[in-house]
């Protein structure tokens, strides 16, 4: 992935919380890349040291294992020759179904306290901060597609509320934060991302399918399957945050890509892509599960110059390579 060639500034020294996940560790390494020191911090509590093995040998990575939700975590971290940092890039929360309704109370406390850890960190360093949120911040949407000025619907008390209002809440913090303090942040909703070193049992459909497709199993398709997705590939997802870091806009702006799926055309696409013999099995929807979710990225395309950039197709294949080599995952 080639961030150097986007016109990012580049930044000496970047915090990033959630660093071992998913889209944390794309993030370091192309952080790196760009010849920024990182400091990243994770509990583990859905992440893993081996998502950031191939990091460990940089003298510029350090890795410390940290609850941001306990402000000793933010107040300062292993920075060894890095400097103070100019970038802190909050990651850190719980992301799947399958995580967050495990740990509910971690989740709704990571959106809340340990954000405000993060912008305690950014100001006292006035560094640049940008926090991930989600497009679970638009609940199920009566708009279509969904632009930033869409103030969402949400069921705050419902099976998926941990996560939305903890994402919603930390929203609402970080301009505060931005308001009250003059602190430099700026928010990206993040639509629904894929690709290597996500974890098959994670309840997401993408690692889903393609666990049970390269098994032989049928693909669980819940509901009829004619509820919409909008996949991003991950390397799209990271130059989308990263563009965002290197501007000036507080936002939210939308990261994600505007090419709507049914679960039921991605099931069948993951199918043909590994050649398998995988049917199709319906099962229960869960309950507050979006009927359709698509980003209007005009709003990035304009002011971050960003669009992704890698198809389903090819998106789906790099996925699946990676996962027939790594069978545990």
């Amino acid at each position: 992935m080639d961030v150097l060639s986007a016109g990012i500034p580049r930044f000496r020294h970047a915090v990033v919380t959630g660093g071992a996940g998913f889209v944390g560790s794309h993030v370091c390494t192309a952080l790196l890349a760009m010849d920024c020191a990182v400091s990243c911090l994770d509990d583990f509590s859905t992440s893993s040291r081996e998502n950031v093995a191939h990091l460990l040998g940089d003298p510029r990575f350090s890795l410390a294992e940290a609850d941001i939700c306990r402000s000793a975590a933010t107040e300062e971290p292993d920075t060894g020759s890095f400097g103070p940092p100019d970038l802190v890039l909050n990651l850190a929360s719980p992301a799947s179904p399958a995580d967050y309704a495990r740990m509910p109370l971690h989740t709704l406390e990571t959106g809340s306290a340990g954000t405000r850890n993060a912008l305690r960190l950014a100001r006292r360093h006035g560094a640049r901060l940008v926090h991930a949120s989600t497009s679970e911040s638009y609940g199920d949407p009566q708009e279509h597609p969904q632009n930033e000025r869409y103030w969402g619907h949400v069921n705050p008390v419902g099976p998926r509320s941990m996560y939305d209002e903890a994402k919603r809440f930390s929203e609402a913090l970080t301009m505060a934060e931005g308001r009250v303090h003059g602190t430099n942040v700026g928010i990206v909703r993040l639509f629904n991302t894929y690709g290597p070193r996500m974890r098959g049992y994670d309840g997401r459909a993408v690692p889903t399918f393609i666990r049970q497709a390269l098994a032989g199993e049928d693909l669980t398709v819940t509901g009829d399957g004619l509820q919409t997705r909008s996949l991003a590939y991950i390397d799209d997802t990271v130059r989308g945050v990263l563009a965002m870091a290197g501007s000036e806009l507080v936002g939210p702006v939308n990261i994600g890509n505007p090419d709507e799926i049914t679960m039921r055309e991605l099931a069948r696409l993951v199918v043909e892509l590994t050649g398998s013999g995988s049917g199709l099995r319906f099962v229960e929807r869960p309950g507050d599960d979006p009927a359709v979710r698509c980003p209007d990225i005009t709003l990035a395309r304009g002011k971050l110059q960003w669009e992704p950039e890698v198809t389903a197709r090819d998106g789906l294949a790099r996925t699946i390579e990676w996962f027939r080599e790594r069978p545990d995952a």
